[in-house]
């Protein structure tokens, strides 16, 4: 299961830059929430967001919570002001290897979606990545103060884009899977073979069913006889083996026996061809994992 700490910048209290009618603190969890809510068509991930509205979080308080989370990757979203335009996005200098690799791939698919200019990947000592004990990015998405990037981060449609962008790249990084293809997976992966309808489980050689009420065994050490339970009629039992102690006994799973009496138990084994299908299909049940 990968963990995904989603940080939107600033909250509360603190409305980051602003510029164009516009306040930092709701487009980066506008963003933050649009990830959030596309990472759930994923397979095998959990989200978890610093702030789900407007309220004032420290950045000890962030990276805290994702730290004690044991967050798998931070992703902490900003908007740029001061003048310039387009995207770039940073990371930790100092022994971030994995970081530097997952910016990369970040990079590339949020340049994709935004259409700004590229900034550059670049690095800093920003508290959210150097306080963070997993790989960090921090994104900064456009220049609020910039007319043209406002306009763009204005419109609802953009700001999909933008979020699509960062989730492409979280998906390449973790190799994340649809949960639609993964159905898809499922749907086309064989089937356990089946006896009447029930399935034949693995070891399983034939069955027993119960003509007469008799008693159900377990077996303890030194193979002393404990009575589990008495069996009635009509109930069936997969078989897994046989042992010729106490007369003959059937194994029927969880060091379980039934003892081999005539009129009590009718003993039914598949063909010699249903055999061989079940054996070969559980022979390659790890390939198909």
């Amino acid at each position: 299961m990968v963990k995904i700490f989603i940080d939107p910048g600033h909250g509360g209290t603190d409305s980051g830059a602003t510029g164009n009618g516009l306040f930092e603190k709701n487009l980066t969890l506008q963003i933050a929430k649009r990830v959030q809510i596309m990472l759930a068509d994923y397979e095998n991930i959990q989200v978890k967001l610093s702030r789900e509205q407007d309220q004032t979080v420290s950045l000890n308080q962030r990276t805290n919570m994702a730290n004690a989370w044991g967050a798998d990757f931070l992703l902490s979203i900003h908007i740029n002001s001061g003048g310039g335009t387009g995207y770039e996005d940073y990371i930790y200098p100092f022994n971030r290897e994995a970081s530097a690799a997952y910016q990369n791939i970040i990079h590339e698919e949020v340049l994709k979606q935004n259409e700004l200019t590229d900034r550059g990947k670049k690095q800093e000592n920003f508290h959210m990545l150097r306080e963070s004990h997993m790989p960090a990015i921090l994104t900064e998405n456009g220049f609020i103060d910039n007319p043209s990037d406002a306009a763009k981060l204005s419109e609802s449609a953009y700001l999909d884009k933008v979020a699509n962008g960062h989730v492409d790249g979280l998906v390449r990084v973790f190799n994340l899977i649809e949960k639609t293809q993964q159905m898809q997976i499922e749907q086309t992966k064989p089937k356990p073979p089946t006896w009447d309808g029930l399935v034949f489980k693995k070891g399983q050689i034939g069955r027993i069913k119960i003509l007469k009420r008799i008693n159900l065994w377990r077996r303890e050490g030194n193979n002393k006889l404990i009575l589990s339970r008495i069996l009635d009629p009509g109930e069936v039992y997969r078989v897994y083996g046989y042992s010729d102690l106490y007369g003959g006994q059937y194994d029927v799973g969880d060091n379980h026996w039934i003892t081999n009496m005539g009129g009590y138990i009718k003993y039914e084994t598949p063909s010699k061809g249903f055999l061989e299908k079940a054996r070969q299909y559980y022979s390659n049940e790890n390939l198909l994992q």
